[in-house]
């Protein structure tokens, strides 16, 4: 079976190649028909332009890297097909699911490929874009500058923490006057004030602090305690989940949360502070398993394209391109219709697995029927 596999492959990846040339090519060329005079004011060089499509273009893998894989599989199931390739390796006793084997490996192996892409990639690339659009602005802060991040107030809701920063490092996860206010279990209230603050082998140590102790009585005065130094083990906040937190922060809307690329770390970061049952808090849930469940499209495709493609009789390639074209319109309008009713709250992780299962069903199922 080892040709066989070879040559079904074979007849996969040519068209495969193509297809994902010509989006991408047609991808480029359009954003680049639309932004080009954007480019110009922003005095961008050819080589700029090169490296921001190099950083955007990892971004849309979501889309178009299980389209090119569906269209190139009913375009070669269907060439087959036409020449009764199928019917003869049918005859020769090989079933359709030992048939598709190939396929699904490449399918399983572009899925695993895309989840590393969604979580090690994507998450940066905007911010890698964006640098370098207004490289050339004078009004943009100096490098050392961006690393700095000002006003900056969060919410521990698991540990009933409040963090008032006046600045924060991004990089060296240095503090600037940090304040932290927390609630102990006997009902008492605990207030931190410090000149600084660093991230030290996992533990804040905080320099120049005045420890305010108010004790549960009402009205009480409260102990100051004065230290130049003091770690705090028993603080969760990691810089990891900090940077999540200033990433959400910044998302106010179902629009902007569909267009923030989160990794799933950043997410899981994000809600081990937060106890959040409110609007953003099922908006990143639907996130989550957006997450998890987009670079499975690149398997259910293969599900799909099986009863279309493989079906006996001679038929015209272009029917396999035309069907494709139906299929992909038609699950990704499912696909953002699930996503907006679960970014309002109605069973997060079934939008993002829904348009998953019933294609990928609806593929098993017609593949078993085929005769």
């Amino acid at each position: 079976m080892r040709l066989l596999d070879r040559y079904l492959l074979r007849e996969l990846l040519v068209p495969f190649g193509y297809c994902l040339s010509g989006f991408l090519i047609f991808w480029i060329s359009f954003d680049l028909f639309v932004k080009l005079g954007d480019f110009e004011r922003l005095k961008l060089t050819r080589v700029e332009i090169l490296h921001y499509y190099l950083v955007e273009t990892p971004g849309q893998m979501d889309i178009v890297l299980p389209v090119s894989l569906l269209m190139a599989l009913l375009y070669a199931l269907t060439n087959h097909a036409k020449h009764n390739e199928l019917t003869a390796m049918r005859a020769a006793g090989v079933g359709v699911w030992r048939l598709s084997l190939p396929y699904l490996a490449v399918g399983l192996a572009f899925s695993a490929g895309l989840f590393a892409l969604d979580e090690l990639w994507v998450p940066q690339s905007v911010e890698a874009a964006d640098q370098i659009l207004n490289s050339h602005q004078t009004n943009q802060p100096r490098a050392g500058a961006q690393a700095w991040e000002t006003k900056l107030g969060f919410s521990n809701t698991r540990e009933n923490r409040e963090w008032l920063i006046e600045a924060y490092n991004l990089v060296t996860h240095e503090m600037i006057r940090p304040h932290v206010e927390w609630t102990l279990a006997t009902g008492g209230r605990i207030v931190l004030s410090a000149e600084r603050a660093a991230h030290l082998e996992g533990i804040w140590v905080f320099t120049n602090v005045q420890e305010f102790v108010f004790p549960v009585t009402r009205g009480a005065l409260p102990s100051v305690q004065e230290t130049n130094l003091l770690a705090m083990p028993e603080f969760s906040e990691t810089p990891e989940a900090i940077k999540s937190e200033i990433k959400v922060s910044k998302i106010n809307g179902l629009k902007e949360i569909k267009r923030a690329q989160l990794s799933i770390k950043e997410i899981l970061d994000y809600k081990r502070l937060h106890r959040d049952n409110s609007s953003k808090g099922a908006m990143l849930d639907t996130k989550l398993h957006g997450r998890l469940a987009a670079p499975w499209t690149c398997l259910v495709v293969v599900l799909i394209a099986l009863p279309f493609g493989a079906a006996s009789g001679r038929r015209n390639v272009f029917v396999g391109v035309a069907s494709s074209i139906l299929i992909c319109f038609t699950y990704f309008v499912l696909l953002q219709l699930t996503l907006v009713l679960g970014g309002g709250g109605l069973w997060p992780w079934m939008a993002a697995w829904a348009p998953n299962f019933i294609f990928a069903a609806g593929g098993v199922l017609l593949t078993h029927l085929i005769r």
